[in-house]
This record gives structure tokens, C-alpha cells and sequence, in this order.
């Protein structure tokens, strides 16, 4: 079917077999969902290269990652599958299986020109065969304007711009720089509102933007070459901004991120999708448009359909997310994580819980968790995060915060996304007849995609090495 597509594009002009697109995949470090300019959800953060990409391109209002954690999720993007199948390559400071392939050593195998810049696999420890050929493709420092100088002839290219924005640590009050007025922050509800707060998150939102100048620039060097449209350009992120009850969450405001796709005149500019999309649909996209066979292993359905006409009727109806182990911050001995799923659509959000006696942020006894330091762990530490736990008993207002982003949670969570968009209010136990069809919802396509969680033969998630960086890492610090 992938091939007969393929051919149909042939058929109709969209492709060329002599000419294959480049493709510019980029990507910041913990940047989610809404914050970019084109979505319009405050007038301060302003994303100019993104809201380029997304008017002479296509706007994804529904993307997700499979997991709101940094190497789960590049894994999965890499490879195109769930994260769950991944094995160690589903935590954060993992791996990536040999079984695996990913979909830039294919472009390369198949005559690209394949590079990355800055962040792309990881934090984690790459084995056997990606030792030797680098999932992303091999590292070059001087970026981009580099990477297409070592090209050689008109060969198309694949390349990943990486960047470590907008992820923690923050250099406090940059956002003065670029005039911003943090009191014209809109807030997610969740987080308290005080100027800490408030200005906390500008910083965040300075980053932001100075990850949309590396994505301006790299598409005017595209530009000044000639090459920009006959680039598939793709800018996105990994998960959600790292606060309270964003990133390792399986909220929106830490799975639900920005996305924006152009290619030139071979898809139509101006379009909008409300469907749902997830970032292992990219693997097989950029497969698709190089005329690469599709490995049937890869979980990810190609977006060309969707872009090249077929709209939103080709994109996902629902979607599912998950998360294993992040930080191994629960108490000691353990080396456990916090593992979850949902299942979303447009009307209702569910999360299974599958350890609800577990903290869903790590514990608050930090001398007694696996590396000592891991305070509330899974949690990035920050001024929103020490304003939220300090003053928990303050008033209502941080109580409520404190419950919403660090207290322990149910096995069940269920979130009418009509009346709750921001998902605050669980109803699980109010409506059981829809928690009921959710549950079976999610268990159904977690039993489908081969969840270990769901099958006959369970990998142990929590059993596998947290490599990469051990308890002296300034993350594990204490504020």
C-alpha cells in the first residue's frame, strides 16, 4: 500500500524519481505545546521561523510524543516505533535495541547525505552498530552551513538540527533583552500565579525564541543556496517545557507539542490539522518522500496522504502516550519509575496509572531516594518548582498546585476535555461507564502495538541501567 502511494505521487507530479527531497529536521529540548507564535496563545512568546514554516506549510494543532522524556521520545522518532518496544531504549539514560533501525542510517543506506547537529540521540549510551554509524547521522559541529559543505555534488540531504533549548539551566532575566512583559504571560492554571512564576517561564520563553533563530537561519541558508523548496522542513520538539506537570507527564502540557511541516509547492501552504499526529508518524513521512520501502516494524503512519490532499481524514483519530522510568528518584532501593499510558481524543483524556503507591514525580524524601539529591526528581529543579513545594501550606492557591503536580495520583485518571481542557479535574470515579470504555480503549491498542505492559512476556523496565550520568550530575542537586 506504502508503495502504491508512492507511485500514485509519481503519477501526479508531486515527486520526481530523479530528484529526491533534502529533509531538516528540527528539534528543541523540552519546548511543548502552545508555546509558539502561531498558535496564538499569548501575544509574548514570538516565533517567527516556526509561524514561517506553519503559513507557507502545514500547522499541526494535535501532535504528540509517545513519551514526554527526552531519549524515549528520540528513540521513538529514530525508529518510528512506540517506545514501549524499545526495551532500555524506554527510559531516559537508555539505549537504542539493535533490532532497531532508524530512518536516517535507511536515507543514508540508500544514497542521502546524513548529518546532526548538537542534540539528537540521548542523554543515553549508544552500543554496537550505532557506535559506528550514529542514529541521527554523523555529528557535525559546525552545523549546518558545515554539514552541506562536506556534501558532495547535488546529493539530497538529511539532516538534524538538534538544540539544548529551550532545556534547563536558565540564565535569569534574558528575556529583558528582547522586551518582554511577564506580566502578559498567560500561565498554564496548574501553576501559581506570582511573579516567580511569571518570570520563571519568560526565561523559558527567551529560549524558545533563541531556538527559532537557529531554525531562521538554517532556512535562509537553505534560501541563499536554492535549496529551500525542495526541502522537507520539519520543526518541532521533544516534549513539553520543563515545569511542574509539564515534561514526564502524561498531560498535554507535556506530551502535546508544536509541529510545523513545509515542502516547497509539493504541498499545499496555509493548511491546518486538527487530527491527531504523533512523532513516530515522521520516520515513515520522510521514508515515504524518499521512495524508501517502509520497514513494516515501524509503528508510524506516513503523513503524505494528509498533506498532499487527503486532510484531516488521514490523520489519527486518537492517540496514545506513555511513560517508564525518567529519573530513578523513587525511595530506596528501588530503581523504579513512575510507568503510565492514556488514550486521548477530542473528548476525553485517559491515564492508567499502573503504580499509583509510587510518587508520580519522584519522592519528597530526597536523602532516601536511589541517587540521593533526586528531590521530587522527575521534575527539572527550578523557581516554579521550589515556589510550589516551599509554600504548599501557604494558601488554597499553592495547595491546589502542589496537589496537582507532585501529590500521589490514582490508578485511573479520566478528563472531560470539553469542560476541562487544561485536564484538572479527575473524574474517573464520577463517570464510570466512560472510564470503562476508555480503559478498554487503551488496553485494546497497547495489546495491538505489542505493549510489553499487555503481553504475555513483560520486559522489566525498571530493571534496566540508568547509564549516562550518575548522582554528582548537578541535576541531582537539592535546591
Amino acid at each position: 500500500m506504502r508503495k502504491i502511494f508512492s507511485l500514485l505521487l509519481l503519477g501526479l507530479g508531486l515527486l520526481r524519481a530523479e530528484e529526491r527531497p533534502n529533509i531538516l529536521f528540527c528539534i528543541a529540548d523540552d519546548w511543548g505545546w502552545p508555546h509558539a507564535s502561531a498558535y496564538g496563545f499569548d501575544e509574548v512568546i514570538q516565533t517567527p521561523a516556526f509561524d514561517r514554516i506553519a503559513r507557507e506549510g502545514a500547522l499541526f494543532h494535535h501532535a504528540y510524543v509517545p513519551s514526554p522524556s527526552c531519549t524515549p521520545c528520540r528513540n521513538s522518532i529514530m525508529t518510528g516505533q512506540w517506545h514501549w518496544k524499545l526495551g532500555a531504549g524506554a527510559n531516559l539514560n537508555g539505549t537504542i535495541p539493535q533490532s532497531a533501525e532508524t530512518y536516517a542510517r535507511l536515507l543514508q543506506q540508500n544514497g542521502y547525505h546524513v548529518g546532526s547537529w548538537r542534540k539528537s540521540f540521548g542523554p543515553g549510551q549508544l552500543e554496537g552498530k550505532f557506535l559506528k554509524d550514529h542514529p541521527a547521522g554523523k555529528i557535525y559541529g559546525g552545523g549546518l552551513a558545515h554539514f552541506l559543505e562536506s556534501r558532495k555534488d547535488d546529493t539530497p540531504f538529511c539532516f538534524w538540527l538538534g538544540a539544548y533549548d529551550p532545556h534547563r539551566g536558565y540564565t535569569p532575566k534574558l528575556w529583558e533583552e528582547q522586551k518582554m512583559d511577564p506580566s502578559k504571560i498567560k500561565l498554564f492554571p496548574h501553576f501559581p500565579d506570582n511573579q516567580i512564576v511569571r518570570e520563571d517561564v519568560a526565561d523559558y520563553y527567551f529560549e524558545c525564541q533563541r531556538f527559532d533563530s537557529d531554525v531562521a537561519h538554517a532556512i535562509n541558508l537553505l534560501e541563499k543556496r536554492g535549496e529551500l523548496d525542495n526541502t522537507i522542513i520539519v520543526v518541532t520538539g521533544d516534549h513539553g517545557m520543563p515545569f511542574p506537570r509539564c515534561k514526564a507527564n502524561l498531560y498535554d502540557c507535556g506530551t502535546r507539542v508544536p509541529l510545523a511541516i513545509r515542502w516547497g509547492e509539493k504541498i499545499q501552504p496555509g493548511q491546518v490539522f486538527k487530527n491527531f499526529t504523533s512523532l513516530i508518524d515522521l520516520a515513515p513521512t520522510f521514508l515515504e518522500a524518499a521512495e524508501i520501502s517502509i520497514p513494516e516494524i515501524m509503528d508510524g503512519k506516513s503523513l503524505l496522504p494528509a498533506l498532499t490532499g487527503w486532510g484531516d481524514a488521514r490523520l489519527r483519530p486518537y492517540i496514545l502516550t506513555g511513560r517508564e522510568r525518567h529519573v530513578p528518584s523513587q525511595e530506596r532501593p528501588s530503581w523504579a519509575g513512575y510507568p503510565s499510558r492514556s488514550y486521548r481524543d477530542h473528548d476525553f483524556l485517559y491515564i492508567h496509572n499502573y503504580a499509583p503507591d509510587r510518587w508520580p514525580c519522584g519522592s519528597p524524601e530526597w536523602e532516601k531516594t536511589t541517587f540521593a539529591g533526586t528531590w521530587y526528581g522527575d521534575t527539572d529543579n527550578s523557581p516554579t518548582k521550589t515556589n510550589i513545594i516551599r509554600h504548599q501550606n501557604r494558601s488554597a492557591e499553592f495547595q491546589r498546585s502542589y496537589q496537582l503536580c507532585f501529590a500521589k495520583r490514582p490508578a485511573e485518571e479520566l478528563y472531560d476535555l470539553k469542560n476541562d481542557p487544561h485536564q484538572l479535574s479527575n473524574i474517573a470515579t464520577k463517570q464510570p461507564k466512560i472510564t470503562a470504555r476508555y480503559r478498554a480503549n487503551l488496553i485494546h491498542y497497547l495489546e495491538r502495538s505489542g505493549d510489553p505492559r499487555h503481553m504475555a512476556s513483560p520486559f522489566d523496565f525498571d530493571s534496566v541501567p540508568y547509564v549516562g550520568f550518575g548522582p554528582k550530575h548537578p541535576d541531582y542537586k537539592r535546591p
